[in-house]
């Protein structure tokens, strides 16, 4: 049987299981069980919380995508995070240190109970987003488009157009490009003005999420690099609101998470 917490930030929705005793093991099979909306619970991404292998961190969070694929950063996730702890007393430190496979995340719960997240430092080198390419440059040419890539503890390119209705065929190009072998996720940008974009993400592993706040940061920090977007930018995704910080050398993400409901499933007896 599994315990598990749903919640979404910005509609970029989770499930949260605390596996702070070790207890819960989860194979690939497992997790796409579990992420499937029609037979299981439904989520883009599952988080669990883990004791820290440091002293110098609270926890570990740990995230895995709705295909079972383990990724290393997910800034919706990380609010959820940070008010999942808070909500089941887990720790009353605030902020928080928590370690994931991307690094060190600094989490603020504030008063307003939305959340404030120190992503870390974006990397432009092609070897460490992974891009396949042998010179770091501002843009790619990538399938005839014009392309922003970086990483923020995941792959990103980023598409600024001023039309973003129509994505999906463009997206599934770029991820197929063979340019990214670790996959890529996809955000096509609308500047609205210096202080303001609308933003959708096609996630690797997921499709297409009502938010992605990784993508958010990449998307303001390309911007910035181009002179486009000044530090602070608000980003309208399709789920709501998320305001990016970057100040040309870290970046940090500001939003809501939302708690859903508390449940059970046992995954063996799922129809599958």
């Amino acid at each position: 049987m599994i315990y598990f917490t749903k919640m979404h930030g910005l509609g970029n929705d989770f499930i949260v299981i605390d596996n702070i005793d070790g207890n819960v093991s989860l194979s690939t099979d497992d997790i796409r069980k579990l992420s499937d909306r029609h037979f299981g619970i439904g989520f883009d991404q599952l988080l669990i919380v883990e004791s820290s292998s440091s002293k110098d961190t609270d926890f570990s969070y740990v995230i895995f995508n709705a295909d079972g694929s383990e990724v290393s950063q997910c800034g919706n996730g990380a609010r959820c995070f940070a008010l999942y702890i808070q909500k089941k007393n887990l720790s009353y430190k605030n902020p928080l240190s928590v370690e994931t496979n991307a690094g060190i995340m600094v989490l603020t719960v504030n008063s307003d109970d939305s959340v404030r997240v120190e992503m870390g430092e974006p990397n432009f080198l092609p070897s460490k987003i992974p891009l396949n390419t042998n010179e770091e440059n501002l843009e790619y040419m990538i399938e005839g488009f014009k392309v922003g890539s970086l990483s923020i503890g995941n792959p990103h390119a980023i598409l600024i157009l001023d039309d973003i209705s129509d994505i999906d065929s463009t997206a599934l190009k770029i991820q197929s490009s063979g340019y990214f072998p670790e996959g890529v996720n996809v955000g096509f940008m609308k500047i609205l003005s210096k202080d303001e974009i609308q933003l959708r993400v096609v996630e690797r592993g997921v499709g297409e999420t009502l938010a992605c706040g990784s993508g958010a940061c990449a998307a303001v920090i390309y911007g910035n690099r181009l002179g486009l977007l000044n530090s602070k930018v608000k980003v309208i995704l399709n789920g709501g609101n998320a305001m990016v910080e970057y100040d040309g050398k870290k970046v940090y993400l500001s939003g809501p998470g939302e708690f859903v409901y508390e449940g059970s499933i046992n995954l063996r007896s799922a129809p599958y």
